[in-house]
């Protein structure tokens, strides 16, 4: 059930919180760092590129006066940078709120990460999974923290089938997209299942649909840009309005954990925050297990335990 004309306007002071936010520095996750910095909780802008996440902070600056923020250069392609990200923060941050919101997609041919992961899953999942698992001492001093993933409409296509996670056998750039968003699901779910009975929760949302640097970076030529523009100024919101499901989710205080939040309006494209259905098997406790073992094997990273 959507929550009645519930906005942005509706988050409560968030004073003495913490979030961290991946792909701060423009689009939905620029515009998520700015109305909780507004509501007063310190910001940790995390991006790859420093001179844009430095502009980020000039512009987060100016937009709410007396931010508190700070930079994290990281580059989730990385397993090694990942990890000396995340150090410093684990050892000395309390961390409530992290939002793992940067992707790519629509890579237009099969390349890997620097460990050799498919780029787009690598990037979308095994980075996220690998941060998670870094911030857990972080997350573990929060009272009741939030991990807030960002996925996407594509997790529903049957092209987000996980047979072939890596694609391996067959590489099709959109295909990519759709399986690491729908890893993003099977994650949170499992997730979720691992926290529950603490304090902490587990949320996986999808913006609907919005231009943002995604959209514009495509790679699938005139006619796909042709569409971008055609969908803009018929389907597509704004990252104004896509930021809704992540602020719904880590900040409302009856989403529920493991819930997939989505917008409530016309083909889920806008509107107010609302769970909806979770793609085919992506409540399969097999399935989270399978996928919580690869992650580990593939990125070499243990989850530890987030105890209350």
């Amino acid at each position: 059930m959507a929550v009645p004309r519930w906005t942005p306007a509706d988050i409560p002071s968030l004073g003495g919180r913490t979030a961290l936010i991946t792909g701060a520095n423009s689009g939905i996750g620029y515009r998520t760092a700015q109305v909780l910095a507004e509501r007063g909780a310190r910001i940790l802008l995390a991006g790859r590129r420093p001179a844009s996440l430095a502009e980020a902070a000039r512009r987060l600056r100016a937009d709410v006066p007396g931010a508190q923020l700070e930079t994290v250069e990281l580059d989730l392609g990385d397993l090694s940078a990942i990890r000396d990200a995340a150090a410093p923060l684990a050892a000395t941050e309390t961390l409530d709120l992290l939002i793992n919101n940067a992707g790519v997609m629509d890579v237009p041919e099969r390349r890997t990460t620097s460990d050799g992961l498919e780029l787009t899953v690598g990037t979308n999942h095994f980075g996220h999974f690998a941060l998670t698992a870094h911030l857990m001492p972080a997350l573990a001093r929060s009272t009741a923290a939030r991990v807030v993933t960002v996925s996407a409409i594509a997790a529903t296509w049957r092209s987000g089938d996980l047979d072939d996670l890596m694609s391996e056998r067959h590489y099709r750039p959109m295909g990519a997209y759709a399986k690491s968003k729908r890893a993003n699901v099977v994650f949170t779910r499992e997730l979720a299942r691992r926290l529950d009975g603490t304090a902490h929760r587990a949320l996986v949302v999808h913006p609907g649909s919005a231009v943002t640097n995604l959209q514009r970076h495509t790679s699938s030529g005139r006619m796909g840009r042709l569409f971008v523009a055609l969908a803009a100024r018929t389907l597509m919101g704004t990252a104004d309005g896509a930021a809704w499901p992540s602020l719904y989710a880590a900040t409302h205080p009856e989403a529920v954990s493991g819930t997939f939040i989505g917008p409530a309006g016309r083909d889920q494209t806008s509107g107010t925050p609302k769970p909806v259905p979770l793609p085919a098997r992506a409540d399969s406790p097999d399935q989270g297990a399978w996928l919580w073992r690869e992650s580990e094997r593939l990125t070499g990273v243990p989850f530890p335990a987030l105890q209350t």
